[in-house]
């Protein structure tokens, strides 16, 4: 029987290896992801083994595919099945890539059925595409960098640390207060940074700051997803400040990111602006997820 709990801050010294195992590419099995949206999403975590199982607490009790030494899927199912039947409810299986449906078809065949979910699409990129901008195609993203440039010439970068995350927070207020506050989905997301910041050094994440005549105007931070892949959780930037998005993008991934081979921008969860923009950049893998339905239910 698996005993699931909430993450807490001391659970990334066993978790982290399990995923490293697994080096799976979708943006949520990376620690930070599972910590810093626990409320949001209920999530809960549990160790069978050497294997991680994740689920959502809610009323759906929806899973994650195992993550660790999954060296007996079907067992895996068997357990997630024990557990979601507790619930009465069937097992699903969100995030499910096409790698992992081929190991579930195989484990336990046509046990389960399965939809592709546009909205929790990846956008996992180049690094050295998001860097060099190179081509006709960013065009318009050297355009904006280079407005940046002429209208605040005064702009300086900073990798993030314990000495300004206080004007991370500061201009995190600045940005919601802007916002629309009855965006349920903005009050997770600030409750989430505000979660990333308080534990910053203890996620092991790695940020930036762009300050424009000493105020910050732009901020990010993510962490290492897999063994060539950066994953950026959080970016924020200032409307007041024209290009700040692609200016921070491009000088993150210049000054810290160049060692790996992608960055995973995450998903757009339905939201076209955010899809019109991720696309802009022309990912290099759009990484499709399923969701998987236990037939036996």
């Amino acid at each position: 029987m698996l005993e699931f709990k909430e993450p807490e801050i001391a659970d990334k010294a066993w978790v982290d290896p399990l995923l490293k195992i697994s080096d799976y590419m979708g943006c949520a099995y990376s620690f930070g992801n599972l910590y810093t949206w626990r409320a949001s999403f209920t999530t809960r975590i549990a160790r069978h083994g050497d294997v991680l199982f994740v689920k959502n607490n809610d009323a759906h009790n929806q899973f994650a595919f195992p993550a660790g030494r999954v060296e007996n899927l079907s067992e895996c199912i068997e357990l997630m099945q024990q557990n979601a039947a507790k619930h009465s409810v069937p097992l699903v299986i969100r995030g499910v890539t096409a790698e992992q449906k081929a190991l579930l078809e195989a484990a336990v065949p046509n046990s389960f059925t399965y939809a592709s979910d546009r909205d929790w699409f990846d956008y996992v990129y180049n690094t050295s595409d998001l860097i060099n901008l190179a081509g006709k195609k960013y065009h318009g993203k050297r355009n904006h960098i280079a407005k940046f440039n002429r209208e605040f010439p005064n702009w300086s970068y900073e990798a993030l640390s314990q000495e300004n995350l206080d004007d991370c927070r500061a201009m995190l207020k600045e940005w919601y207060a802007q916002a629309s506050p009855e965006d349920k989905g903005l009050q997770s997301e600030e409750a989430a940074i505000n979660d990333a910041l308080e534990s910053y050094e203890a996620l092991d994440f790695k940020g930036a700051i762009i300050r424009v005549d000493g105020k910050p105007v732009a901020f990010t931070m993510g962490e290492r997803l897999n063994s060539n892949t950066f994953c950026i959780h959080f970016e924020k930037a200032l409307s007041a400040f024209p290009g700040s998005y692609p200016m921070i993008n491009r000088e993150f991934c210049e000054h810290e990111l160049a060692e790996y081979q992608y960055v995973n921008r995450e998903e757009d969860i339905g939201i076209e602006g955010l899809r019109k923009a991720k696309l802009s950049y022309y990912p290099a893998i759009l990484l499709e997820k399923f969701r998987a339905v236990d037939v036996n239910a």
